[in-house]
């Protein structure tokens, strides 16, 4: 995978390593022999280009494969970046538009990538064929543009985002350190947060990023205070090249036991694996209870070991 670092987190890496080491390249990328390029078989449910039906009522568009700045641990990492893929035309957004069609009961839409708020232009043509659909009832939005080039947040990006007027349109900003919500970003967040958008976050559990009660602690209980709901926390996935980025299971476990004392329901996210054969977000029980910490099985029933 590329690098590419915005100016914005290029000034905030030089004050804060764990947002350093989110975007900056690591030698052990190259010998992470243990993951998969694939981890959560997107390829494999993807019937046209750009669209992913995993799920039987929703479905997920990667609408580019640009971001404002790349994550080392994204899941996409085998394409994210990828010039030759590119990112959607014209004629892949009317076989969407075919597919959903033909699949009624999709009626809700993730929009993704890459980062879709980085192509304006192309994401108003998606959202003007999808928020037309009469099917569609949700639209959801997959970004970490607020935290990533929060200039880029724009009157020309609010525009196509108010587009939205059928559904209500959920924005889910990636947020991994309390670092990354500085004067800059809550001003992106106001602007989307005053077109009527609503917020969630997103997480992922990364070693030497936010591997502790005290900066989750942080970042939830101020991502609450900005008007953004802590939504998810996901165990990192096995995606080649990220292995030095995960967590011992145990040790989110207890981090996570620990924060549900501490926190408010709203400021606490649902702990989640996103199981490896794509069969969904298998929430994570907590140490108020005895279970088995060692495997766990799917929605589809499928068993699997925690390493």
């Amino acid at each position: 995978m590329l690098s590419k670092v915005s100016v914005h987190l290029e000034k905030l890496s030089q004050k804060c390593p764990a947002i350093r080491r989110q975007f900056y390249p690591n030698p052990l990328e190259g010998r992470d022999r243990t993951g998969k390029d694939d981890p959560l078989m997107e390829d494999s449910h993807s019937p046209v280009r750009g669209l992913i039906h995993k799920y039987k009522n929703r479905a997920l568009i990667l609408l580019t494969l640009n971001c404002a700045s790349y994550c080392r641990f994204c899941t996409r990492r085998r394409t994210v970046s990828d010039v030759k893929a590119g990112i959607l035309r014209d004629e892949d957004l009317e076989q969407i538009v075919t597919y959903l069609k033909g699949h009624s009961e999709i009626r809700d839409l993730i929009i993704s990538g890459g980062d879709p708020l980085t192509e304006p232009e192309l994401l108003r043509k998606a959202l003007t064929y999808f928020s037309n659909l009469p099917q569609i009832k949700i639209i959801r939005i997959g970004t970490r543009l607020p935290v990533s080039n929060p200039r880029q947040v724009s009157p020309k990006l609010l525009k196509v985002l108010r587009l939205v007027k059928k559904q209500p349109l959920y924005i889910g900003i990636h947020f991994e350190h309390p670092s990354e919500i500085n004067p800059e970003t809550i001003a992106a967040v106001n602007k989307l947060r005053k077109i009527g958008a609503i917020l969630y976050s997103q997480s992922v559990f990364l070693k030497g990023v936010n591997d502790s009660v005290s900066i989750l602690r942080e970042l939830f209980t101020r991502l609450i205070e900005i008007g953004v709901k802590p939504y998810y926390i996901y165990r990192c996935d096995p995606v080649k090249g990220a292995h030095h980025f995960i967590v011992p299971f145990k040790k989110e476990v207890a981090i996570m036991t620990r924060l549900r004392k501490e926190l408010s329901g709203l400021a606490y996210p649902i702990y989640v694996v996103d199981t490896p054969d794509g069969a969904g977000k298998v929430p994570v029980p907590l140490n108020f209870w005895q279970w088995n910490n060692k495997s766990f099985t799917d929605f589809a029933d499928n068993s699997f070991r925690i390493e």
